[in-house]
């Protein structure tokens, strides 16, 4: 299967459809093509009763009256003529059409209702099949006057067919038909087409040709009573059911299917995805299908190493649809009281095989469901939507409440069991994807199959979305400092350079003055080079910063003054080529900076004593940017600050990212959070920094600001924070006030600010204006300190 993300709620951009110009069959067929070609049908050994052509379009649309499919014997002499078999409709973009032919006295299973009909009986073994745009019979003989007729759009020769584009298709036989692997026609029939078992299928997507060889099965033998199926890799036939909701956009389209006949089996989902890849199954909702095919479980990467769950899937299918417009069964009704507390059992270790518990674990529950459709009434929203079209609500409202809405993440050992992904299989042009905010709410119902995605877990493929309710979250705005209070903030602001529009500066900046009120000093992460994301060796930022400050000055406030270090190219991770880094910005109106030259990428900063007050050997300075902790990371930036004669340092950090983290959904309990080796390491680097400098003055004023990309229960900063040198701001507040960041539904903390002792009565904020919203100018919140220095 393919490793990269398939495309579920984003619709795959279609090849633009070409105009329908008469070609000759000597240049590639760029919209509509010959598909397969079978000419066994009724002969012996033969499952299918009639010969067949298929159609498709590698573009959009294409209208087919006027047009024909006509064939000539393999090796024509001068008496042959062309056999011709009309056309009406049309071949939908990302579909078939289905021409039957003649009908032999052989086989057993008919073809799906054909699209068109004709009377040809083809050769099994050798023959020319053409795609005219005309009906009159065809007159060339050979193939360089066949290339010359203009009226041919597509033609293909199989086995020793003397009239081929190029060389002629692989043999097929009674068993086999000619097949394109893909829809690109490179005018080579032999490079175009392979040999394989016949697969007709009409402009309704229906399929027949028997059962493959598979065994009989119902969807709950398909799904089994363990993450894996049972029947994983082998060919199953007769599986029977309902559909009960169709994609049809992406590159992982297909239907689901639920058995309205259940077993007793809570652990048995009755419902199961019928994966068709990039081809529009052509079936309604309310179809009573039955299916044949392989019994697969999709990985987005290798089965081997992948920490994600899997999807079991019907790949390969061949379906036929008995009857349409059947009730649905019913849906599943999550209530606050359905999903268990539990998320698994602890430890699991890898927990595919092991016996689904559905009423004792969330995951379990989830997946004893995969496929069926579940119904969440009045569901709120915990995670805004994305540009991925997604959005989590909660199915337990009093599970960690932030107050605004959200639900807090507040231990590796009490996941939010209630959370869930919603997505959306209703087509944007009729109700384009909700913009919705965290607070918001579905009111009514939102229904629709559940899927695993390796992106955000347990997953509604939603067929109904209920109506978006505001829930009245505003923007936050934090109080102003006193002319005596100093006010620090940090803020990420998620990958910016100077070639960003304008708008995301001027929101930025209208966080930084309206917002935060203006705090004397920013640290900033995620501030990258001029260009931004490229490779051209650029690692200055000056740039970024002056339209950032320009920026900040034309929303009223301040003209602040910026120091960074450049970094050395490609050394600090990020975005390749973006060269992240860590700057402050201040208002010297308020403090000063006090400059000390030397600091460069290399030169790490040391402690240096005067008088017995500490100062800095470089300001700005980087603390040990050589050591092995900071290998493609950010490296902290301490910098000397004066506030009313006072020295205050502040140092900025972008620890490194939780990425290589096993999901908290995944396959392997309790999940393995490598990432957290190298935020330790970084930790105790930091950490012995700021013992350098209270070991030369226990009450200077410290202040480590920035993004740790870490949770306040995490090891890094239990390092941070031990025997009391730091304090970190966050564990001051409430619990439903701790979070930062906001991802897969879970408000969380990512940003910190801490302080050293001397800072003993301290003012501080979350002003939460970017992370709750689904229309965001960063993806973090900024944080605000207000203090009086005591001396």
């Amino acid at each position: 299967m393919t490793t990269t993300r398939r495309i579920g709620v984003l619709a795959a951009t279609a090849l633009a459809a070409s105009a329908v110009a008469a070609a000759p069959a000597s240049a590639a067929s760029a919209d509509v093509v010959i598909a397969e070609v079978y000419g066994g049908g009724g002969n012996s050994g033969a499952t299918l009763t009639s010969d067949f052509i298929e159609l498709a379009t590698a573009g959009g649309t294409v209208g087919l009256d006027g047009w024909s499919v006509q064939y000539l014997p393999g090796s024509p002499s001068a008496s042959s003529r062309w056999q011709v078999t009309p056309l009406t409709g049309s071949v939908a973009a990302g579909g078939r059409y289905l021409v039957a032919e003649a009908t032999g006295s052989g086989g057993t299973v008919p073809l799906p209702a054909a699209d068109a009909t004709g009377s040809i009986a083809m050769a099994a073994t050798s023959g020319t099949v053409a795609l005219v745009h005309g009906t009159t019979p065809l007159t060339c003989l050979t193939t360089p006057d066949c290339a010359a007729d203009p009226r041919i759009r597509d033609l293909v020769g199989y086995g020793s067919a003397a009239v081929r584009e190029r060389n002629p298709a692989p043999t097929p036989g009674n068993t086999a038909s000619t097949a394109r692997a893909t829809l690109t026609d490179t005018d080579d029939n032999a490079a175009d087409f392979a040999t394989g078992a016949p697969t007709p299928v009409n402009g309704r997507g229906q399929t027949s040709g028997g059962d493959a060889g598979g065994a009989p099965a119902r969807i709950h033998d398909v799904q089994g009573t363990t993450r894996i199926s049972p029947l994983a890799g082998t060919k199953v036939t007769g599986v029977t059911g309902i559909v009960t909701a169709v994609r049809a956009f992406g590159s992982a389209r297909g239907f689901w299917l639920t058995d309205p006949q259940p077993d007793n089996d809570p652990r048995t989902s009755e419902g199961v995805l019928v994966f068709t890849g990039s081809a529009t199954p052509a079936v309604a909702v309310g179809d009573a299908v039955t299916v044949s095919g392989t019994v697969t479980e999709y990985y987005p990467d290798s089965p081997a190493t992948s920490v994600h769950q899997s999807t079991t899937e019907i790949t390969g299918a061949r379906w036929t649809v008995q009857s349409t417009g059947n009730p649905l069964p019913a849906p599943t009704v999550i209530t606050p009281d359905t999903v268990p507390g539990a998320l698994v059992p602890q430890p699991g270790g890898n927990i595919e095989n092991l016996p689904l518990e559905p009423a004792e674990y969330a995951l379990d529950f989830w997946e004893a469901h995969e496929g069926e459709v579940v119904t969440v009434p009045d569901a709120r929203v915990v995670g805004p939507s994305t540009s991925y079209h997604e959005v989590y609500v909660t199915t337990k409202p009093a599970e960690n409440p932030t107050g605004r809405g959200g639900t807090v993440y507040t231990g590796y050992d009490s996941p939010n069991t209630g959370v869930l992904k919603v997505e959306s299989l209703i087509p944007f042009a009729q109700h384009p994807f909700p913009q919705a905010n965290t607070g918001d709410t579905f009111a009514g119902l939102t229904s629709g199959p559940i899927e695993y995605d390796s992106y955000g877990g347990y997953t509604v493929q939603a067929t109904a979305l209920g109506e978006l309710k505001d829930g009245g979250i505003q923007r936050e705005v934090t109080r102003k400092r006193s002319p005596s209070e100093l006010a620090v903030a940090t803020y990420n602001v998620e990958n910016l350079s100077a070639v960003d529009d304008q708008a995301k500066f001027d929101e930025l900046a209208h966080g930084i003055v309206d917002n935060l009120a203006a705090p004397d000093i920013v640290t900033l992460e995620e501030i990258q080079d001029n260009n931004g994301a490229g490779g051209d060796g650029l690692v200055a930022a000056d740039q970024t910063l002056k339209r950032f400050t320009d920026a900040i000055v034309a929303a009223g406030g301040p003209r602040y003054e910026s120091r960074q270090i450049d970094p050395q190219d490609r050394t600090d991770g990020g975005e390749p080529g973006g060269n992240i880094r860590v700057g402050f910005l201040f208002n010297p109106d308020r403090v000063s900076f006090v400059d000390r030259p030397g600091g460069d990428a290399t030169t790490p900063v040391s402690v240096v004593a005067d008088h017995g007050r500490p100062h800095l050997s470089v300001s700005p300075g980087r603390i040990d940017p050589g050591n092995p902790a900071w290998t493609n990371s950010r490296k902290p930036l301490a910098g000397e600050f004066v506030f009313h004669g006072h020295t205050v340092f502040v140092i900025a950090n972008h620890f490194n990212s939780k990425g290589g983290d096993q999901p908290v959904h995944g396959r392997y309990q309790p999940p393995a959070r490598s990432s957290e080796a190298q935020r330790g390491q970084q930790a105790r680097v930091l950490r012995g920094f700021v013992d350098q400098v209270l070991a030369a003055d226990p009450w200077a004023d410290v202040v480590v600001a920035g993004d740790l990309n870490d949770y306040q229960f995490a090891p890094a900063l239990r390092t941070l924070t031990a025997g009391g040198a730091l304090t970190d701001q966050i564990d001051r507040l409430p619990a439903g006030e701790r979070y930062s960041y906001v991802y897969e539904g879970n408000s969380q903390v990512l940003d910190h600010i801490l302080t050293s002792p001397a800072l003993s009565r301290v003012d501080y904020d979350v002003v939460h204006i970017n992370a709750e919203f689904a229309e965001q100018a960063s993806d973090h919140d900024p944080q605000i300190i207000r203090y009086r220095p005591a001396r």
